[in-house]
């Protein structure tokens, strides 16, 4: 190569880091930015109701008393629900586009799980207020308080008048909205396992469950757990379609998940237009400031949780 060329291949390297480094220190700029700018326009509400302010149940404009509580209580809930819903059908989707699916059909399923991921958020809320949730209250609510509120403790999570609106439907909602990013990102980090490890483990007798259990699950952990607090996120900041379908009350009489609640999202997204300057915009803002907080907490416990995946490695 040229001798002469080398300064201005240097010259490009030095541009191309610069420009790397730069987008990174702009994003923790903006990270911070918003921080700041969360807590000073939340501090009033900080100064007033100090750490009750997270377990006060009660929210009073006219009084000016405001507890965030059962809309964090909303919002976690809702969000586990549809968890606990999406990941299993979404490995399942996965496991069945990479190695059950016949290949004329892998292109197309694949693509129309994709494609539920663009349907506008209102849509779904619609959908969930107009179709599901009677759907849910006639058919699925009282199959669920026939059996599983029969039991002991867990019995009173399924208790109480069908409704079909409330934090159980907004989870099912959730679920639905969410299972299209988990299961498109373990379907992709499913398909970059080696051909040659998934054959050996075939080779040794292994079934499909053992090859996924034992070869790919492990190999691409880090994708799964990527896939998996996506969906969580886009769980807790989902605004139109749980405004919907929770109820958007701000009393909890029960812990039964068939009655309406609240979310923070939700309590954003009603109250912020009619809000007046002063406490209430402050604990609004203080609502998006504990969203955040969760967020947060979600993000380091995956780190935490990977961290402690990749220190048993080679251990068995």
């Amino acid at each position: 190569m040229p001798a002469k060329s080398k300064p201005s291949r240097k010259l490009g390297s030095l541009l191309f880091e610069g420009t790397s480094t730069g987008f990174a220190i702009l994003a923790l700029v903006l990270l911070a930015g918003i921080i700041v700018a969360l807590t000073i326009a939340s501090w009033p509400s900080i100064r007033a109701f100090g750490f009750d302010f997270l377990t006060s149940s009660e929210w009073n404009p006219p009084a000016e008393r405001f507890g965030a509580l059962i809309p964090i209580y909303g919002t976690v809930v809702s969000s586990i629900i549809a968890l606990v819903i999406a990941v299993p059908v979404s490995f399942g989707i996965a496991l069945f586009l990479t190695e059950l699916s016949p290949t004329w059909l892998r292109r197309p399923l694949g693509t129309a799980i994709e494609l539920l991921a663009a349907v506008p958020s209102i849509v779904f809320g619609m959908w969930g207020l107009l179709v599901f949730a009677p759907i849910f209250a006639k058919y699925i609510q009282p199959a669920l308080s026939a059996t599983l509120g029969k039991l002991p403790f867990v019995g009173a999570l399924f208790s109480g008048p069908p409704l079909g609106i409330g934090l159980l439907c907004a989870g099912f909602i959730l679920a639905i909205m969410i299972i299209p990013y988990i299961a498109s990102v373990m379907r992709d980090v499913f398909e970059v396992t080696p051909v040659m490890l998934k054959e050996s483990a075939y080779g040794l007798g292994c079934t499909t469950w053992e090859v996924m259990y034992r070869v790919v699950l492990p190999f691409t952990k880090t994708g799964v757990v990527g896939g998996v607090m996506l969906g969580l996120g886009r769980a807790l900041g989902e605004t139109m379609a749980v405004t919907f379908v929770i109820g958007n009350s701000n009393f909890l009489s029960s812990p039964s998940l068939f009655m309406p609640g609240n979310s923070i999202t939700s309590a954003l997204a009603n109250e912020f237009a009619e809000a007046g300057p002063g406490m209430h915009t402050s604990a609004l803002m203080e609502l998006g400031l504990v969203l955040f907080v969760i967020t947060l907490i979600v993000l380091a416990c995956s780190k935490l949780l990977l961290a402690k995946l990749s220190s048993h490695e080679g251990g068995r």
